[in-house]
């Protein structure tokens, strides 16, 4: 894994910009430890302040600094988006890898249980679920919702590709070794859909920060908790762009569009690892 990190990174300029990007963002969302300011507090700075030496991003109608408010939305915002990620994937590890694995009667099972997640409509139903769970609503119990609707297009990919190890001599050796069904998967097929394991995470990261921001926006979450949606929809519900409050939009959009350039990277550069040819050729080795 780490000759795998090195070489991306000596080769790779879409993964070292995308490792720089987030790298950034990541050190802004942890400047939110530091905040002099609590992040649920309002009105403990001046309101409508022009970015300046004292406020770099400004300061907004509910006299909260744009910066330590914006380090605060970020974090909760990665926070959203790791947690359905690794949910999701291990939700996808487990069906992909058995269903490929086991093939038959399992498969179609799993399968139809997968194919029956990938036609709902996760949308309506996160509205659906915020009208019913409003009173207890927080940004976790949306994540895990998210989580357990999120995961179906990439155990398909992840059977495809345990479908192709089945065949190989190495997992027929395991099993005349004595390993079981669980071992072979866990210790052989799984380091194999490692690298397409990371590509869908970057490619669920985005999703799900996404679906979290278009969430919030609407007021479909707890919308006092910081987050970059929770920051647009105060900013909106101040008619913030009409009342020439541009910095308090324009922070968290510049930064969240950051954060999907970033993952986007890193998800096109270990899509071109995995390809044997286009490696070869960004490593000069191709013809």
């Amino acid at each position: 894994m780490w000759k795998i990190l090195r070489d991306l990174l000596r080769y790779n300029w879409e993964f070292t910009a995308g490792v720089l990007l987030l790298g950034a963002v990541v050190v802004v969302a942890l400047l939110s430890f530091v905040s002099p300011y609590p992040p649920l507090d309002v009105y403990v700075v001046p309101p409508d302040m022009p970015p300046s030496a004292e406020h770099w991003l400004g300061t907004t109608s509910r006299g909260q600094d744009v910066f330590w408010q914006l380090s605060a939305a970020i974090r909760n915002t990665l926070l959203f988006g790791v947690t359905v990620a690794v949910i999701s994937r291990l939700i996808a590890l487990a069906v992909g890898l058995f269903a490929g694995y086991a093939g038959g009667p399992v498969d179609r099972l799993l399968m139809s249980v997968n194919d029956t997640f990938i036609v709902v409509p996760i949308f309506p139903i996160l509205v659906l679920f915020y009208f019913v769970m409003r009173d207890q609503m927080s940004w976790v119990l949306l994540a895990l919702v998210a989580a357990c609707l999120g995961w179906a297009y990439d155990a398909r990919l992840i059977r495809s590709v345990a479908l192709s190890l089945k065949t190989r001599e190495f997992t027929a050796q395991s099993r005349f070794s004595g390993m079981s069904a669980r071992e072979i998967v866990t210790r052989e097929h799984l380091p194999y859909v490692m690298p397409v394991v990371f590509t869908t995470t970057m490619n669920n990261m985005n999703w799900s920060i996404g679906l979290e921001v278009t969430l919030s926006v609407l007021g479909f979450t707890d919308v006092n908790t910081p987050t970059i949606g929770g920051m647009i929809y105060w900013a909106n519900q101040h008619a913030a762009l009409v009342s020439g409050i541009w910095w308090w939009i324009a922070a968290p959009v510049a930064l969240v569009v950051a954060v999907f350039i970033g993952l986007f990277l890193l998800a096109v550069s270990m899509n071109e690892y995995i390809d044997p040819r286009s490696r070869l050729a960004r490593m000069g080795g191709g013809a």
